[in-house]
């Protein structure tokens, strides 16, 4: 048994995983699972630069993880930085940053990295011998992996609930409240565009199963599912179905912000970038031709918390 430490920083929030990791029977045991929307890519798609009260909300959420990952003894902590701070100019700062607060450098990964964790830790729980297309949507890209028990395909492209919001919903620094058809009709194009190119190397209507992840999913899934406060232990393996995203997607595209912001499970950070991600998991359903979408709690976070207990071991 290994104590390990995750954290996964995406370009609309950073998570922290303390786990017991036991290889022999593949089993995790979370002592301290957390999220913080930080925003760390707000603004990347438009200046190519890290903000700088982006990186300081970062670096705050780092010294709490920092403080968490102490009191839990964890014995190896990887960190673990996305789609923002990979395309960023100035990355050696928020690199330097991280290093400072948390003693481990941030590894950048590549997309096809960040596409093998979210398969890992998407599917390690899922009964083998079935064929899986899992599909991670981030604030600023999305990831596609296909494979059984191990990844067969992956690529990552640059759609995302943050950056299809800024890149189209977002005049003066105001968000459309609600988008009009025409802008909804120009993050659809930009969808199917990203679906073609990952279409070039992932075989997307191959699998028999859709696995979806991330927080814009799992809200969705939240949403379906009634629940009046987020229920992780409710949510994690449930299935819902093409014609409830359809249904949930078209609402929250026709809400305004107060709408949105009075739905319960709906995370205050999360709410004017919701319906650009469910708008994403509805075009990959119309894509797939998937009737119905697992959604998992177990993703990226997970699956590098294994890759540490897995290095240690």
């Amino acid at each position: 048994m290994t104590r390990v430490a995750a954290v996964d920083c995406g370009t609309n929030s950073i998570r922290l995983l303390v786990a017991d990791a036991d290889p022999g029977t593949g089993e995790l045991t979370d002592l301290d699972r957390r999220m913080e929307i930080v925003r760390l890519g707000q603004g990347v798609d438009r200046t190519g630069r890290l903000a700088p009260e982006a990186l300081e909300r970062t670096f705050a959420a780092c010294r709490e993880y920092a403080a968490a990952i102490k009191a839990h003894g964890a014995e190896r902590i990887r960190f673990v930085a996305t789609s923002a701070s990979r395309d960023a100019e100035n990355r050696d700062e928020f690199i330097r940053g991280v290093l400072d607060i948390l003693g481990v450098e941030p590894e950048v990964i590549t997309g096809d990295q960040e596409a093998e964790f979210s398969f890992m830790g998407a599917t390690k729980e899922l009964p083998g011998g079935d064929s899986y297309l899992v599909v991670d949507i981030g604030g600023g890209s999305t990831e596609f992996v296909v494979g059984d028990d191990r990844v067969r395909a992956a690529r990552s492209v640059d759609i995302g609930c943050v950056r299809l919001t800024e890149r189209h919903l977002v005049r003066d620094g105001v968000v459309s409240d609600p988008p009009d058809a025409a802008e909804i009709a120009a993050i659809r194009a930009d969808i199917e565009a990203a679906l073609d190119l990952a279409e070039e190397t992932v075989p997307l209507r191959e699998p028999r199963t859709l696995v979806g992840l991330a927080g814009s999913v799992t809200t969705v899934a939240a949403i379906a599912l009634g629940l009046k406060e987020y229920d992780s232990a409710a949510i994690h393996h449930s299935r819902i179905s093409y014609e409830q995203v359809e249904e949930i997607t078209g609402r929250l595209l026709a809400a305004t912000h107060d709408e949105r912001a009075a739905i319960s499970v709906l995370h205050p950070g999360r709410v004017d970038v919701i319906g650009a991600g469910a708008l994403i998991l509805l075009s990959i359903m119309e894509r797939t031709g998937c009737r119905e979408v697992v959604v998992s709690e177990h993703d990226i976070l997970d699956g590098i918390a294994w890759s540490v207990a897995e290095d240690a071991g």
